[in-house]
């Protein structure tokens, strides 16, 4: 089974972007619409005013990528997560990449029983998404989601999905969980994906996040407490967790790409990682995102001189 893994945020407002050095490479970009971000969570209020929705493409599924309910939290949850990937500049949401193309690919369904219940969807549907929405063109695919529970046939699937968004170049990046566990999943433990776990305002590691030595190794983290962006209505949400942390590295990583569109996928997750450090912890760092820019920028300019 796979859950969001977003929680009720604790914390008041908002921490800076500063926290992840994320502030200059938003200043020198906005995104550019040839770098596509997979969004693979509940449906999005994709009309809503403060959404780049010029942006926004629907990628045909199983369930519908528009909301139909705005009260239910698989499409509050999806609308928060694309606020703070694609959210105008201006708005409450950090919005990171307005300029970059998001590609809405829900697997989170609207349940009419209860608003408050925590999003949920099989790994089998994870993998048909992945391969659904890796093949609508994302260059990079936002997993807000972590895998609680399930049977080892269900693997396989979720494997090969992993390995086909290594094929293509595609980057993965993937909520740790909120279990407060020493545990890595199918999807943390593979290699081409970078786990995200949450810290707070202070630049601490919130103890809700999941940990493991693949996740450590691999792994980033960014602010998961207090963080608000758009509500399903015109007023704001604030919410925390790895679910929240999330986008934070996918829009770092797209924004990188927007300014180097010709890095390979390799080359992206090398500097956005800071993969030159042997880690042998199982606890990631804060991204980086201006010292990823500047590793991208050194790396050009050396192989053109």
């Amino acid at each position: 089974m796979l859950q969001s893994t977003a929680v009720p945020a604790t914390a008041g407002s908002s921490a800076s972007l500063d926290l992840v050095r994320l502030m200059p490479l938003m200043a020198r970009t906005s995104g550019h619409p040839g770098i596509s971000i997979g969004l693979i969570d509940g449906p999005v209020a994709i009309n809503h005013a403060d959404l780049a929705t010029e942006n926004i493409q629907e990628v045909p599924g199983k369930l519908p990528s528009r909301c139909a309910d705005a009260n239910n939290a698989a499409c509050t949850h999806g609308t928060f997560v694309a606020g703070i990937l694609l959210g105008r500049r201006g708005s409450a949401a950090p919005a990171i990449c307005p300029g970059c193309k998001l590609l809405v690919r829900p697997i989170f369904a609207e349940s009419a029983s209860d608003a408050e219940q925590t999003p949920s969807a099989t790994a089998e549907e994870l993998a048909e998404a992945i391969v659904g929405i890796v093949d609508a063109g994302a260059r990079v695919v936002n997993l807000s989601a972590a895998l609680v529970a399930g049977a080892s046939h269900t693997d396989r699937p979720l494997q090969q999905a992993l390995d086909h968004a290594v094929r293509r170049g595609v980057v993965v990046v993937a909520a740790a969980g909120n279990q407060s566990a020493l545990a890595s999943s199918i999807i943390t433990a593979h290699p081409w994906v970078i786990p995200v776990v949450a810290y707070d305002v202070r630049g601490r590691l919130m103890a809700l996040s999941n940990l493991a030595a693949s996740i450590g190794m691999r792994g980033l983290g960014a602010l998961g407490e207090g963080v608000t962006s758009l509500s399903t209505t015109a007023e704001s949400l604030t919410l925390g967790g790895t679910s929240v942390a999330t986008p934070f590295i996918a829009g770092a990583v797209s924004l990188l790409w927007s300014c180097f569109p010709d890095a390979s996928a390799a080359s992206i997750r090398f500097a956005v990682t800071g993969a030159t450090l042997r880690r042998r912890t199982i606890a990631p760092p804060l991204l980086d995102a201006e010292s990823a820019y500047q590793s991208l920028a050194l790396s050009k300019h050396s192989t053109s001189s």
